[in-house]
């Protein structure tokens, strides 16, 4: 792809705290902050007629990524898209049914359809790569741009169950136990598949790029090195560690997978993230020596009073502790949910927790003792 020209980064708080370099507050962006809890955003997907006439239109993806930022103080933007475009462009025929999630076509219930899988054309996902280009431009330097894709395991989950959500993923593991070839053959196939698209996310622009493992946590131990981390290993392998001469940081984000943080400490990134259920100072403890943190307020949160969603916000940054301050590189935090944003929650509550984070933050900085 050829070179292109985008304004200075004028907010790089959030791609140092990735780095572990000190910053002067503790950089905050929300999984899910395009989406519909803003007026805007439900506004923007009437018109565009579906959640997938959304996704596949770079104006209507620029336009929904840039609107939290036009509300709130956020240090990083994260791209309009959805983790299973690469299965769509697999050829598994995805559609979002309203009320109803998403839902496959085609999903991957035999030994056919698993011989037939194959790495995407990724022409097939253009329109991703042109949203990423046109939020760049769009955003004119004013905080980072993070791409994404789901994990290798993840993927596999909703191409195997073929609808939604689920309780236990009881396809994807029943499939996963009865015919571990065929899972490790989709596993490896999405591995190639995300790190290509990410990859061609970087060109086309992305700053940042983080990984959904979001159904990390629903493996045994064992199966979760087996299924999800050797396989969300192997995406990092291939990825772009540098573009156009800066250093593009990589996040990890299992949910429920606080158990196997030290074992994702020998992951090839740069930050991990973390849920909820994580204790921040032990966290800190066992991987901040090497990757920076992201999280962990719990989303629910955000439906209490803005009084109390400014404590709670204080308290997860009192319980990582001060972050680095000094030269070279320390522990940092990037401040985050535990998982998406409700689309229930109260928007004047978000700015009850920008606003109480990048308050609190600077002042735990102000009374730490400077260190060179």
């Amino acid at each position: 792809m050829r070179a292109m020209s985008f304004a200075p980064l004028r907010n790089d708080t959030f791609l140092k705290a990735c780095l572990r370099q000190a910053t002067p507050h503790t950089p905050l962006w929300l999984m899910r902050q395009a989406g519909r809890y803003l007026p805007e955003y439900r506004a923007t997907r009437a018109r565009a007629g579906s959640f997938m006439g959304l996704a596949t239109n770079p104006q209507y993806a620029t336009e929904v990524t840039l609107q939290p930022l036009e509300r709130y103080d956020l240090d990083a933007a994260i791209l309009f898209s959805d983790i299973l475009t690469v299965p769509d462009a697999m050829g598994l025929g995805l559609t979002f049914a309203e009320g109803e999630g998403p839902r496959f076509a085609h999903p991957l219930r035999d030994e056919a359809a698993v011989a037939a899988l194959q790495v995407p054309d990724l022409e097939k996902l253009r329109y991703v790569f042109d949203a990423v280009t046109s939020i760049r431009h769009a955003l004119q330097g004013r905080v980072p741009l993070i791409g994404f894709s789901g994990s290798p395991w993840t993927l596999a989950c909703y191409m195997v169950e073929g609808a939604g959500s689920s309780d236990d993923w009881r396809r994807a593991k029943s499939f996963m136990y009865t015919r571990p070839d065929l899972m490790h053959r989709i596993l490896d196939i999405n591995a190639r598949s995300v790190a290509a698209y990410l990859n061609a996310q970087i060109e086309a622009g992305a700053q940042a790029v983080m990984v959904f493992d979001s159904w990390g946590g629903a493996l045994s131990d064992g199966a979760f090195q087996a299924f999800s981390l050797d396989y969300t290993r192997q995406v990092l392998s291939q990825l772009k560690r540098e573009h156009d001469g800066a250093v593009i940081p990589r996040i990890v984000f299992t949910k429920g997978g606080g158990l196997w943080l030290k074992a994702m400490e020998q992951l090839d990134c740069d930050v991990l993230g973390v849920d909820w259920t994580v204790n921040l100072a032990q966290a800190r403890a066992l991987v901040g020596g090497s990757k920076a943190l992201q999280g962990n307020l719990d989303p629910a949160v955000l439906f209490a009073s803005p009084e109390a969603v400014a404590a709670e916000a204080r308290r997860v940054l009192d319980d990582f502790g001060t972050p680095h301050t000094g030269a070279g590189t320390g522990p940092t935090q990037v401040f985050n949910l535990g998982h998406g944003i409700s689309q229930h929650t109260p928007p004047d509550n978000v700015s009850a927790l920008v606003d109480a984070v990048h308050a609190h933050s600077k002042r735990m900085r102000l009374e730490a003792p400077q260190r060179g």
